[in-house]
Parts: C-alpha cells; structure tokens; sequence
C-alpha cells in the first residue's frame, strides 16, 4: 500500500509483526533518544528528568519496541487472540520515519474504551462491525503517542501520510472503522480534523504538586480525608504485612511465578479469562526491568499480594494488581498510597492509576480526561455515532467538573491536623 499525498518520497506498508521491526527504528519514533539499555541501577533514584529522559517529551515504555515485542512474542497480542498485528510503517528513502501500532481485531475486548454498543446496534441493522482497526496498545488504558514520528523536517507530512493510510488500511482489510484509543490531546485534535469522530473519558490521576514526603502530601488534604488515609495505611499493615518495592535484578523467574499468580486469582474473578500469559513477564523482566516497579506484600514468610508499574520519564503508571489473601484497605496501600509514596521519592510529575474508579478520588487522584479518535466507514453508523459522542463529550466534562469540585483536597480555611 502506498501514498502519494502529501509527499511521494513517503512509502507506507503494513507489517504483520513487531519483530519484523528493527528495535532501533521502532524506538527513534515512539521514544526518541531513550535511556540507554544498561543505564546503572542507582540512575533509578536520580530526578526523572534525567534518568528516563526524552529529547521529544516524556519517555513513555508501553509503546517502546520491549513493550509490544512482550505482547506479541507470549502469544497475549495475536491473530490467535484477536488481536491480528497490521502495523503501519511510513518510509522515506528508504528510512522508517513514521509507525503506527495496529491490529486487526475480531472483538472488542482488552480495549477500555468500549464500542460494544456500536458493534450490537449495526450488527443488528445488517452491518458486519468486525473486523475493526484498533490503534492503541493491547491491554493497557494509559495515553500516549500513537502516531509514532522520528523528529526531523517533515514531521508534518509523515503525520499526514500515517492518518491517510489508516484509512487506506480499513478500506484494504475490508475493516468497518479504525479506532484510536488513549491518544494524546494534539493527535485527537488532529485526526478530528482528517475526518475522525472525537470521543473522551475520564481516568483518575494523582499530581505531584512538588512534595518532599507522603505527609507533605497528606498536609494538602482536608482533615477528614487525611485522617481516613493514615487509617487505612495503618490497617492495612495490622496483620504483619510487609511492603517490598522490587526493580531491576529483584525480578526474578520466581517473583514473577508468584505475580502471575495473583494475576490469574484476581484476573479470573474480574474478566473470566485474564489476557496475558506468563512468558509475557519474563519478557518484560528480561528487557524493561529497569522500567518496572513491582510493589508486592508479604505476610508470614510469604507473598500475598501485588500490583504492577512501570515507571516513565515523568509518571509512574499502575497497571493491574491480584492478591491470594484479602485485607482490609490492602489493594488502597499497595496500588495508590504505594505509588504516590514511589513517585514522590522518584519526582515523577504524575502516577496513573489505570482505568475508572470514582473511589480514588478520596485518596487523591482527580479526573482526567482522556481521548480517542474514531473512523467508521459507514455513513449511517457514523451519523449515529457522531451524535452520541457530542452528547457523551458534554457529559463527561460535567462530571469531570463536579468530581474535581468533591474532591479531598484542602479548602481555605481548613487546618491541618
């Protein structure tokens, strides 16, 4: 497949696997001049700014090379699955300038932004809604670049060319509409104006507004939410349990056997069928240790339970947790309280806590919107949807609003105690 607009010097092609990818052209787009693979372990406490430094904005691992080769290689992001790998490549002379990341899916499951309604309502009508194009990351509601440039002069025509070829691509695989889901803000405007119809969301995020200490954070609160967390924190250590942040050569084939067990415990429980495999976290161990904070709990000589990070330029960004033992306020300490209190230490700028969960607001995570971009082939779909989304968008900054309103923070006039 190829374009001629806006440049004929820009080639674009499909490519039906990361691994036939170069890790170095891959990486010069999505995180350009990353940390260099063997940076010293003591580099994990230096600001972040300068140990997981991007010469283009904030270094962001789900959509590194590591990350998607993780997902293909175990078998959690394939054809088999799903998830088909269609990923759109943009040259120029010759040189990988521009990638897209994108599957062709026959479902709409491990996408956390959710069409099903869409999917139901044509298909009920007659229409064939699968397969679709999902440009995203498999399984993980965290925003980032999607349209993936190498910095150079003509960053603008490669932008253009990547849109123009996901459109190309759902019209060649015979795809009902392409899905770009946690997209950043200047991509979701973008693919807006080429035609794409603008969804938003809302996810729960923690600032770090330069605090020294946890109780410097604490200090921002107001007395009734400050003295809940304290109490939580302290019952969820009343049984003996212990908290260990475990990095680097601390991620051995036996943590992540005991991990991939709370995984499946909690992950059977909440989806039915969890979608990664074990080998997916020895991959991950093998190439992004340095990238991973795994928070664990240990009671009685054993562990009980654990959540998943993965530390970027400025955010910690949690992923998913599973216990074998179950304590009150537990999965608070080591999913929120744990990250605010690494990310503090860290001076990572932000800690996202995954998908929705009004109940973080309490423990001081606050609205943020999130955004995806959405083309539907079909004329008649895309009026529907089109006037659904206007009506969703004007919802979700309502709430947005009022949550941010009754959220915990101090007031004027509220002391601290």
């Amino acid at each position: 497949m190829s374009s001629p607009e806006p440049s004929s010097e820009i080639s674009l092609e499909a490519i039906g696997s990361v691994s036939e990818i170069p890790a170095a052209d891959w990486d010069a787009c999505a995180n350009p001049s990353p940390v260099p693979r063997g940076t010293p372990e003591s580099a994990i406490s230096a600001p972040p700014q300068n140990s997981f430094s991007s010469s283009k904005g904030a270094n962001n691992p789900f959509v590194s090379h590591a990350f998607f080769l993780a997902l293909e290689a175990s078998n959690s992001a394939c054809s088999r699955t799903g998830w088909g790998p269609r990923h759109l490549i943009a040259r120029q002379n010759g040189v990988i300038v521009g990638i897209v990341p994108c599957y062709l899916k026959s479902h709409s499951h491990g996408e956390y932004v959710f069409d099903h309604g869409w999917a139901n309502a044509y298909e009920s009508a007659g229409g064939r809604y699968y397969p679709k194009l999902l440009a995203s990351v498999p399984f993980t509601p965290a925003t980032g670049p999607r349209l993936l440039i190498r910095p150079g002069e003509r960053e603008a025509d490669i932008r253009a060319a990547l849109t123009g070829g996901l459109v190309g691509l759902c019209n060649a695989t015979h795809a009902s509409s392409v899905h770009v889901t946690f997209a950043c803000k200047d991509e979701w405007a973008f693919l807006a104006e080429n035609g794409f119809l603008q969804r938003t969301d809302q996810q729960f995020h923690w600032r770090n507004d330069g605090y020294s200490s946890f109780e410097d954070f604490l200090a921002s609160l107001n007395s009734r939410h400050r003295k809940a967390i304290r109490r939580e924190r302290r019952d969820a250590l009343a049984n003996g349990i212990t908290i260990h942040v475990l990095t680097g050569s601390d991620l051995t084939e036996e943590i992540w056997d005991t991990f991939f067990q709370f995984y499946m415990e909690t992950g059977s429980r909440k989806w039915g069928r969890p979608y990664l495999t074990r080998s997916f976290y020895s991959l991950i161990g093998e190439s992004m240790d340095r990238n991973i904070a795994l928070i664990m709990a240990r009671r009685n000589g054993r562990w009980i339970a654990g959540a998943i990070n993965f530390i970027g330029s400025e955010t910690l960004f949690g992923r998913h947790w599973g216990a074998i033992e179950h304590h009150p306020f537990l999965h608070f300490e080591v999913c929120y309280y744990q990250a605010i209190d690494f990310a503090i230490r860290h001076r990572l700028k932000t800690v996202e806590a995954g998908a929705q969960g009004e109940h973080k607001i309490a423990r001081g995570y606050l609205p943020q919107t999130t955004y995806s971009a959405h083309y539907i082939a079909d004329p008649g779909l895309r009026r529907a949807v089109g006037d659904y989304l206007n009506r969703e968008r004007q919802y979700v900054a309502e709430a947005a609003r009022e949550l941010t309103e009754a959220g915990p923070f101090r007031k004027t006039g509220d002391g601290v105690a």
